[in-house]
């Protein structure tokens, strides 16, 4: 009696999914077609005004210029292959597993400008535009992939079959009930 009990108990106390219902949110729509906007904006500017504003910068502003530039395109590289490996998830092209895997190809790391202050300060105004915003999308998309991992590790811990997997069910409950 007092193990079934148990079970029904451990049963109920499945946490809500945050990966699950991001990935098919109007917040994550937005964050994909924002991350998508930027990429084109960054496409159509260095293979436009970004080349001509280049060409006047010197020797060192253009090595700057070409080595910021190579940093935000990578960059935003990264984010549109997790952007797109989400929306495949919420659309049902990949399960959680297959999207890890893929996802687990792209490290994320902290970014931030490599150049020297006084060096940065004298890239064209529109380049230092797009790599601020692509290092605040890029920032974004880490800490939500940093969520979607944790939650992935808390729902998979322990095969479910186990006592100790069963005990931690309990415990999860009984915390979170309050």
């Amino acid at each position: 009696m007092v193990s079934e009990v148990v079970r029904q108990f451990a049963v109920v106390a499945e946490p809500a999914q945050f990966g699950t219902s991001f990935v098919k949110s109007a917040a994550f729509k937005e964050l994909f077609r924002e991350g998508m906007g930027l990429i084109e904006d960054t496409a159509a500017y260095l293979d436009g005004d970004g080349r001509t504003e280049s060409n006047g910068a010197g020797r060192h502003g253009a090595l700057t210029y070409a080595g910021e530039s190579m940093r935000l395109t990578t960059r935003l590289m990264q984010v549109a292959s997790w952007l797109l490996v989400q929306r495949a998830v919420a659309e049902g092209e990949l399960t959680r597993d297959q999207a890890q895997r893929e996802k687990d190809r792209v490290r994320f790391v902290p970014q931030e400008v490599n150049a020297q202050p006084e060096v940065y300060e004298a890239l064209p105004e529109r380049l230092r535009e797009l790599i601020a915003a692509s290092l605040r999308l890029h920032a974004r998309v880490m800490h939500l992939d940093r969520l979607l991992m944790e939650e992935a590790e808390e729902m998979d811990p322990l095969p479910s079959n186990s006592p100790v997997a069963l005990q931690h069910a309990l415990l999860r409950t009984a915390f979170s009930a309050g």
